[in-house]
């Protein structure tokens, strides 16, 4: 079974600058899962994009990993 909570951190701490600033709330247990990704208000814009490409990618990344665990997922951006 995937952990999208580690899924979610390990991306986020690729696309940004300061990975120590990078944290994954939520929970996970039962069929639909809520996270928040925050990250450093100077990384805001590497995790969003342009026009909010990456952000919809890396929500479309979460929602494939979720959809093998049978499990929908929600991901905010603060």
């Amino acid at each position: 079974m995937i952990s999208l909570t580690d899924t979610l951190y390990t991306i986020a701490r690729a696309l940004v600058s300061s990975p120590d600033e990078v944290t994954v709330t939520g929970d996970e247990s039962g069929k639909n899962v809520n996270l928040v990704l925050s990250v450093a208000p100077d990384d805001m814009g590497m995790v969003i994009g342009k026009h909010g490409k990456i952000a919809k990618a890396i929500r479309n990344v979460m929602k494939a990993a979720a959809n093998s665990n049978g499990q929908k997922v929600n991901v905010e951006i603060k």
